[in-house]
């Protein structure tokens, strides 16, 4: 019998989808990898499982101890899943600027939430400088450290780039992600450029964050602003380091909502805002690339956890955006 072992056993193996509409339009394959069927409902849930079982191998996690993370959200939703399922407390530091769906997720799972100001991570408010502080208070407990934290990226090195290459039966000429913590995007990076240094590796970025600017000049330099929730970064974090960067495709809001409409009335699948930056990022890649390319995304989460926002008409005019027809 093919059974699987709780909410742990169940993180991964995610499914490869044909984004048939716009496949039909650049004649590529453009295929996104399925990661909002997590059972958490993110890809996060794969960096959250080898953030806390490294923890544990090292003994810095005991029963009964506390994970503490600051986190703009689906982190924390695959945290809290984890520290149900293995026993442990979770406390999640938010910055107020994220959905409200996200946020009364977290509570429902049980764990404890600090929504606190947003700033940027320069200021020792940073939510994720508060969190560690937070977690280094407190006994028996690990600051999962997103960002900086390697085990993030090393899940998807292990689990999702193999899993892509062995979907495609390594036919795939170019991958492409939008980065928050980098851990996605770096660890199929390495692994895909491993197994043919020639798959080209782009990292998608809405306005607002540096790393457009970075990959082009080699300065970080951001300029606008985005309602996309968890991705952009105005810094290169540990799980970015040494990671090969062939080019960098940058997405408007507009664009962004755009693409995500497509997907919700034209393919049925209701996706959050950072899938409209991917797989926008995975037209724009096809289009250069030419007719008959294979460009492998991220479906990273699902839209109802902000259905308030993308999928109100109203939210979206006070950000000066419409629902796209």
């Amino acid at each position: 019998m093919d059974i699987k072992s709780g909410f742990v056993g169940t993180v991964g193996n995610t499914p490869l989808i044909r984004l048939d509409s716009f496949s039909r339009e650049t004649g590529c394959e453009i295929l996104g990898k399925a990661e909002f069927l997590n059972p958490g409902g993110s890809v996060k849930d794969r960096a959250a499982l080898y953030i806390i079982e490294q923890a544990e191998r090292q003994g810095q996690l005991k029963p009964g101890g506390t994970v503490v993370e600051g986190t703009a959200g689906n982190t924390g939703i695959g945290l809290a899943h984890i520290c149900n399922a293995k026993g442990y407390n979770c406390l999640i530091v938010i910055p107020d600027t994220q959905s409200q769906e996200k946020i009364d997720l977290l509570r429902t799972l049980g764990a404890e939430v600090r929504t606190v100001p947003a700033v940027p991570y320069s200021d020792p408010n940073n939510y994720v400088k508060l969190s560690g502080r937070l977690a280094a208070e407190l006994d028996n407990a690990i600051w999962a450290n997103q960002f900086d934290n390697l085990a993030n990226r090393l899940s998807h090195y292990d689990t999702t780039g193999p899993e892509i290459w062995a979907q495609t039966e390594g036919k795939v000429d170019a991958w492409t992600a939008a980065t928050g913590t980098g851990g996605t995007y770096a660890g199929v990076a390495l692994y895909l450029k491993e197994k043919n240094p020639d798959i080209r590796c782009v990292v998608a970025d809405p306005l607002g964050s540096g790393l457009y600017s970075y990959v082009k000049t080699g300065e970080i330099n951001p300029q606008g602003s985005s309602i996309t929730e968890g991705i952009g970064n105005s810094r290169i974090t540990a799980n970015m380091e040494g990671v090969p960067l062939d080019d960098a495709i940058q997405v408007d809001d507009p664009e962004a909502l755009r693409v995500v409409y497509q997907l919700l009335r034209q393919d049925g699948l209701f996706m959050g805002g950072s899938v409209g930056i991917n797989v926008a990022a995975a037209v724009q890649l096809a289009q250069d690339l030419g007719p008959g390319h294979t460009i492998v995304t991220v479906l990273c989460d699902g839209g109802a956890r902000y259905q308030s926002r993308l999928y109100n008409a109203e939210w979206l005019a006070t950000k000066g955006l419409a629902m796209p027809q």
